[in-house]
């Protein structure tokens, strides 16, 4: 009798999961997005939102809440109700970075459930174009022979773009120096007029000057070639190794029901592999759509703990 009471609780409790995810959306959803309006985060959160207000005919609004290295927005979704109604669009840098630093205000595994990875965001080493090299091995050689005299900006200590540099001068063994700027904008800048000479970030940041010629691709930092730069080789071609995959996910906060995990997994990888919506973010903001499992998720994030971890304990970066 005790067994058969303990099956039908199960199947009693299976059942009510099940209604749960049939359910939902039955409110507005609100997608926490720790960044400024106009960003690669917020506009890929404002398309999943538009999508899916359509096709649940519930409101699916973004709420930018930016602050504290994305921290502050990132602690108010971890802090919210596990219902399933409030999500957060985070990158790496969220996620991972700013945990490895200590004074983040939530743990990643204990407050956050992984649901799905949006895109991969393909960083893209850029040098001034009256720097004397074309590929990524004429750089490593140009610095070896120039020590401390080539110098690569980011968008503050910390930061992807900070560690992405660190990881090609451990990898190389080269001596360039790091100069930190209040955001990429001003870094590039510099870059333009020749006070810095090297930056590793975003395409959509560097394309038009890539473009016109005044800034030089050398390669790209992902793991593989990107669909966006196909012809433009990986910096692990010439430095077995060395590669950073930034991304952006959909998290929701510690506890919300399965079913609705998986619901909402399902339904926004559906928005994501649509030929129109990879397309679109692929030409404005140069993001190759990725949507996994929420298993896969949690995995991109543990590796990026490990490998993160160890380029700024090796360069004895102090987070911020």
């Amino acid at each position: 009798m005790r067994s058969l009471n303990l099956l039908l609780g199960a199947l009693c409790f299976c059942a009510s999961l099940s209604a749960t995810a049939q359910e939902f959306p039955v409110k507005p959803v609100k997608i926490i997005v720790p960044f400024t309006p106009g960003g690669t985060p917020d506009l890929s959160a404002r398309l999943i939102a538009e999508r899916l207000s359509a096709k649940w005919a519930q409101p699916v609004v973004v709420e930018n809440r930016p602050g504290a290295g994305t921290m502050l927005g990132a602690n108010l979704a971890a802090k919210s109700e596990p219902d399933g109604y409030t999500w957060l669009v985070a990158s790496d840098g969220t996620m991972v970075i700013n945990p490895l630093g200590g004074n983040a205000p939530y743990e990643v595994f204990k407050d956050f459930t992984p649901v799905t990875q949006i895109a991969r965001v393909p960083f893209v080493l850029v040098v001034n174009s009256s720097l004397p090299v074309k590929n990524v091995t004429e750089l490593v050689e140009y610095a070896k022979a120039h020590p401390g005299q080539v110098n690569f900006g980011s968008a503050g200590n910390g930061t992807p773009q900070h560690l992405a540099g660190e990881m090609v001068k451990q990898a190389a063994g080269i001596d360039i120096r790091h100069v930190p700027y209040r955001g990429a904008v001003p870094a590039i800048a510099d870059m333009l007029g020749g006070r810095i000479q090297m930056f590793i970030g975003s395409p959509n940041t560097l394309v038009g000057y890539i473009g016109d010629g005044r800034l030089r691709a050398l390669g790209s930092a992902g793991s593989s070639r990107t669909p966006s730069f196909p012809d433009l080789p990986t910096l692990s071609e010439s430095m077995p190794g060395v590669a950073m995959d930034v991304w952006i996910g959909l998290f929701m906060p510690a506890g919300v029901p399965p079913a609705i995990v998986a619901k909402v997994n399902a339904d926004v990888s559906a928005i994501l592999n649509d030929p129109e919506v990879k397309q679109t973010l692929a030409k404005q903001q140069f993001l190759d759509v990725a949507p996994t499992t929420p298993g896969e998720l949690t995995q991109i994030v543990r590796n990026g703990q490990q490998h993160w971890g160890r380029i700024i304990r090796e360069a004895n970066i102090q987070l911020q």
